[in-house]
């Protein structure tokens, strides 16, 4: 990915995670005053990518509960803030989970609209699970528009969006809403971010996975195993990668299922690959069976991070933090229609 945007509208981002949303909004053109994130290894992970970086200058990366942080701390006057962007916990509507909506404790949703009720930000961008779009949600969904409405926001959409169409290598429908207020809500498409051509797991992991069996050209089967991994991995994109839970064990690449879909891409789910620099068993990490095992780097290529993006942590807890990140290039192309709004409105106050 890359900048397409000046770094000029401001953003202060929920529920952070690893950076995802965060990297795609800053190449959409967002200069974030703060990033507020729970889990130590992601914010851990936020400070490795932005301290330093001229280009994040003045973002504060808050280790915080969101249910207990006091919004005046960010120190915004109303109105000051361009956008409020984040996504607001999956499980409450995950079809993976018991779906309780409004009735698990972890849904956010209510602590977010009371966010926006106090900074007034001119544009709203809220992620979640395509579940949440589901019609037992529907009331739910009308309450939570209802309250932006009494706020003075305008719907722009609220659609799925899937990112294989936004140059993502992978099957990962979210629920996207997009709201803003009136004045800058009449620029905006109001329709999905034009989408892109699809890249295969081929495409995106070539290089570094050419790399990976380059460190090991002294065995006689290496040439074979990546040509049997190539020809099968540009068959197409792959199944959701998933994060999982700090309640379960080590990392892998899903249940049954996506373990199938990955296999038919070339590619073992039955754990995670060390770094080729921290390799210490080929026959685990690339000479598989059922093919090589994906890093925590070629897994988060997968997800569309930049090469540059970082993770901290051990393996299990940055490989956690890349399956449970928003796809940074489907967060630019949303960021880049909200980016436009603004930029319309502006030139029409000037004219």
């Amino acid at each position: 990915m890359t900048r397409t945007n000046q770094l000029k509208y401001t953003s202060v981002e929920i529920c952070a995670g690893a950076g995802g949303q965060a990297s795609g909004l800053h190449n959409a053109g967002f200069k974030h005053a703060a990033l507020i994130e729970i889990d130590r290894d992601a914010c851990q992970t936020l400070r490795d990518n932005t301290d330093g970086n001229p280009e994040w200058a003045g973002c504060k990366v808050i280790e915080a509960d969101l249910r207990e942080f006091d919004p005046a701390g960010l120190g915004l006057e109303p109105g000051e803030l361009d956008l409020l962007a984040g996504g607001v916990p999956c499980p409450p509507f995950s079809a993976a989970g018991k779906q309780l909506g409004r009735d698990d404790e972890r849904d956010l949703f209510p602590t977010m609209l009371d966010l926006i009720d106090h900074l007034e930000p001119k544009a709203v961008m809220i992620e979640n699970v395509r579940g949440l779009l589901d019609p037992k949600f529907a009331e739910y969904r009308q309450e939570i528009i209802k309250r932006l409405e009494s706020m003075g926001y305008e719907e722009c959409y609220w659609d799925v969006l899937e990112a294989k169409k936004y140059g993502v290598p992978q099957l990962r429908p979210r629920a996207i809403l997009v709201a803003m207020k009136p004045k800058y809500a009449q620029y905006f498409e109001h329709s999905k971010p034009r989408e892109s051509e699809e890249v295969s797991v081929g495409a995106a992991l070539h290089d570094s996975m050419r790399a990976r069996y380059d460190a090991v050209a002294e065995d006689p089967r290496t040439e074979t195993a990546f040509k049997r991994w190539y020809e099968k991995a540009l068959e197409g994109v792959a199944p959701t990668v998933v994060g999982g839970s700090k309640k379960h064990g080590g990392a892998d690449l899903g249940p049954t299922r996506a373990k199938r879909a990955w296999a038919d891409l070339g590619v073992c789910g039955l754990g995670v690959a060390n770094e080729p620099h921290e390799m210490k068993d080929a026959e685990r990490d690339l000479f598989a069976p059922a093919g090589p095992k994906l890093t925590v780097t070629q897994a988060a290529r997968i997800q569309g991070f930049d090469e540059s993006w970082e993770f901290s942590g051990r393996k299990t807890a940055a490989y956690r933090q890349v399956g449970n990140a928003f796809p940074p290039p489907v967060a630019q192309a949303v960021g880049e229609q909200i980016y436009a709004a603004f930029e319309a409105a502006e030139k029409a106050q000037k004219s």
